[in-house]
């Protein structure tokens, strides 16, 4: 007969073991892949439901994929991970999630990310398998590649553009492309920088992080934070895109996209923040209002003219 003492002792066990596994899938990741629904707002198919089940479908196919990936990242980086200030509180690292369990989880969430992406359409498990074995090769070998590594991240981003696009099976403008691609790439640099910085402080370097330093790293990031900003002012007065919105008022939204990078900056440099760009984003005031005025002025311009 089980005592109440026990059964608590149970009940607590089960729920410490249900969140190292959320922390393992890392849910709150997911809203990277909010990128996928970039072609249902642009393509002026927000209001259309079966567009948006597609869509939603599509999100929740890259994102099983995506902690799939997490875990076996994880997996790969366990004996790194518990020599890390703050990694070696990982589930793996921490021993709160045995290998078996985690290879079990990895593998679930893949099925299920390629039988969700079958039903939607075939060219989407394409885009899910290249996406895995590009992690795989970053997991193995290409994450210690300076500057890849960054590029195979802000290529990452790109794909979940691409997926939203071929989900409800509309034309993704170039210009979104490369303005994903740039601003990926330079969340990607402050997050090397914010790891370099850390490292020099502990004296544990990654062996990829021996390749960079703090000024290589800041002219990077000032070239693709400019290169962003000036790739989306001109894609929001490009002859196309007027045509396509019939209007040019989008223009009026690039102070969000600035602002948002200067804020970003200044977390970076003044807060030394920038380890975890998608906690910042989530939790920092000033970058929420900014991501929520960007969403409501291109909404209003976009649907209402």
């Amino acid at each position: 007969m089980v005592t109440r003492a026990e059964g608590s002792l149970k009940l607590s066990e089960k729920m410490s073991k249900l969140t190292s596994a959320l922390k393992l899938i890392r849910p709150d990741n997911w809203v990277k892949n909010l990128l996928v629904f970039a072609a249902l707002v642009f393509s002026k198919s927000f209001l259309n439901q079966d567009f948006v089940l597609l869509a939603v479908g599509a999100f929740f196919s890259f994102s099983f994929l995506a902690s799939s990936v997490y875990i076996i990242n994880d997996i790969f980086d366990r004996e790194k991970d518990r020599k890390h200030p703050i990694k070696k509180k990982r589930p793996i690292a921490s021993g709160k999630i045995k290998i078996p369990e985690a290879i079990v989880m990895a593998v679930t969430l893949l099925f299920g990310a390629f039988a969700i992406s079958y039903f939607i359409d075939l060219r989407l498990f394409y885009i899910l398998g290249a996406y895995f074995v590009l992690n795989l090769l970053y997991s193995v070998k290409l994450k210690q590649v300076v500057i890849l590594d960054a590029f195979i991240v802000s290529f990452g981003f790109v794909l979940r553009v691409v997926m939203g696009a071929w989900a409800i099976e509309v034309p993704i403008s170039s210009w979104i492309l490369i303005c994903t691609f740039l601003l990926a790439l330079f969340l990607a640099f402050g997050k090397r920088r914010h790891e370099v910085v850390l490292a020099e402080g502990t004296g544990k370097f990654r062996k990829v992080l021996t390749d960079y330093d703090t000024v290589f790293l800041d002219q990077m990031i000032s070239i693709a934070s400019a290169a962003a900003v000036v790739t989306y002012s001109l894609y929001t007065i490009a002859p196309e895109t007027v045509a396509h919105f019939g209007t040019h008022r989008l223009i009026y939204t690039s102070p969000f996209v600035l602002y948002a990078i200067y804020r970003y900056q200044y977390l970076i440099y003044k807060r030394d923040s920038g380890g975890d760009p998608t906690k910042l984003f989530l939790t920092d005031a000033g970058l929420l209002v900014a991501i929520l005025g960007w969403v409501a002025s291109v909404s209003l311009i976009v649907y209402l003219g």
